[in-house]
């Protein structure tokens, strides 16, 4: 198990999935980091990073590649862009990620959650995912996602993200994982 007070949290303070994931990392003693951005309204405050116009530049990424990786359509709005650089911050922050969402059958993840996810395989993070419908964790292992069976955090730093929707086994599921990382507190 890790020690709690030598870990860090990554996420986006959205309400939902991240706002449980840095409720379990406040009350388990870990230090917490959301990105955010001019605009966006979070829902925790602990750990809030407000990244600057060119810090977003800097993950900055083509609306029409996302489309295609994700096989769907994504709005241009400046806010959704500023989202989704954001979530690159998060990811390539944390050694591993943990997403809760739900895996459409052409492998990606639903929603913006989504662009998380495929961003961890771009970047070769360890990826697991807490899919609400099947209630299951899958990881991703070369090129499809494979049964999980109660994955353990094993990185001192880790990104936590996921669906704003979130259902009471996608909370149970990151309070389950939290117990099985880290020394109670």
């Amino acid at each position: 198990m890790l020690d709690p007070k030598e870990c860090i949290l990554y996420s986006g303070a959205a309400s939902g999935a991240e706002a449980e994931f840095g409720a379990l990392a406040e009350r388990y003693g870990l230090q917490e980091v959301n990105f955010s951005f001019e605009g966006h309204q979070p829902a925790r405050t602990r750990g809030l990073r407000v990244l600057t116009t060119e810090e977003l530049a800097l993950k900055d990424v083509s609306l029409a590649y996302v489309s295609k990786i994700m096989n769907r359509g994504y709005s241009t709005a400046p806010k959704f862009r500023a989202v989704l650089q954001s979530i690159c911050w998060q990811v390539t922050s944390g050694h591993e990620v943990f997403v809760v969402g739900s895996i459409l059958p052409d492998g990606t993840v639903k929603g913006g959650t989504g662009w998380g996810a495929e961003y961890s395989k771009i970047c070769n993070k360890p990826l697991y995912v807490f899919d609400q419908e099947r209630k299951s964790w899958f990881q991703w292992k070369d090129t499809e996602w494979q049964a999980a069976v109660s994955p353990i955090i094993t990185h001192h730093h880790f990104c936590g993200t996921g669906t704003r929707f979130l259902t009471d086994d996608g909370r149970a599921a990151i309070a389950a994982l939290f117990a099985r990382s880290f020394k109670k507190p």
